[in-house]
């Protein structure tokens, strides 16, 4: 039989790549740079350009209190898009699925080293993987579509306190969205990793190494010892001539 540590190498690796994505997830929903909106005013905001995340807008200023200025972005808030919103929402559920998807992954790792049922084993690795791929999904669609925003330059009506124009000049992808695009790659090949798992089947002896041991008397079992044990017990022939 395969070593069974040795069996679930890329099962291994598939669980560590789905807890680099998992916390490139968590991550990149918190970071502000998914958009970057240009301005023409540029008397408040400083360099003409502001960075719009998922929760939260920040800009450079040097008139307003502080260098930096960012403005939370909530879920109630009349003027949050939908793509905003649905981002809020699936990087949150995102992260509990990866959490579940870790835990059950390192389960069926811990099952398949020291040898649980076959069956349980296999369900586990497509539990997790299945879990993994849930877990790209909340994270791909928010991503693709803020993308889809930014690319067709569509506007967010922000209030006053904002200092921010309904309509940029021109928007660009910012860094997040690829960050968003990377780890979602990465779970989606952890998950085939993980439900690519076959259990290690026994190793058969070839022909000629079962004749081998079929002609050796060691391997003759209880059967060799009984015959010899007869074969001890046989009368002499020699000695029933003398009595005779």
């Amino acid at each position: 039989m395969a070593y069974l540590p040795q069996s679930v190498h890329w099962q291994f690796a598939g669980l560590v790549l789905g807890f680099i994505g998992w916390i490139t997830t968590a991550s990149v929903s918190g970071v502000n740079d998914w958009r970057i909106w240009y301005v023409d005013n540029e008397t408040v905001i400083t360099g003409g350009f502001a960075w719009v995340g998922v929760w939260r807008v920040c800009f450079n200023s040097h008139i307003l209190d502080s260098a930096e200025i960012c403005k939370s972005i909530s879920l109630t808030d009349s003027f949050t898009p939908p793509e905003i919103a649905a981002a809020q929402v699936l990087c949150m559920v995102a992260v509990g699925v990866g959490v579940v998807a870790i835990l059950v992954a390192g389960h069926a790792l811990r099952n398949a080293i020291f040898g649980a049922n076959n069956r349980q084993v296999r369900w586990n690795f497509v539990m997790a993987g299945s879990l993994f791929w849930l877990t790209a999904a909340c994270s791909l669609v928010p991503v693709f579509w803020n993308m889809n925003s930014v690319l067709a330059n569509l506007t967010i009506d922000f209030p006053p306190d904002f200092y921010l124009p309904s309509a940029p000049v021109k928007q660009e992808v910012g860094p997040g969205i690829g960050i968003g695009i990377s780890s979602g790659c990465l779970l989606i090949v952890s998950g085939l990793l993980l439900t690519c798992y076959r259990y290690p089947k026994t190793k058969m002896p070839k022909s000629g190494e079962t004749e081998h041991f079929d002609n050796n008397p060691r391997d003759e079992g209880f059967l060799g010892v009984i015959n010899e044990s007869m074969d001890e017990g046989m009368i002499n022939p020699v000695y029933e001539s003398e009595k005779l």
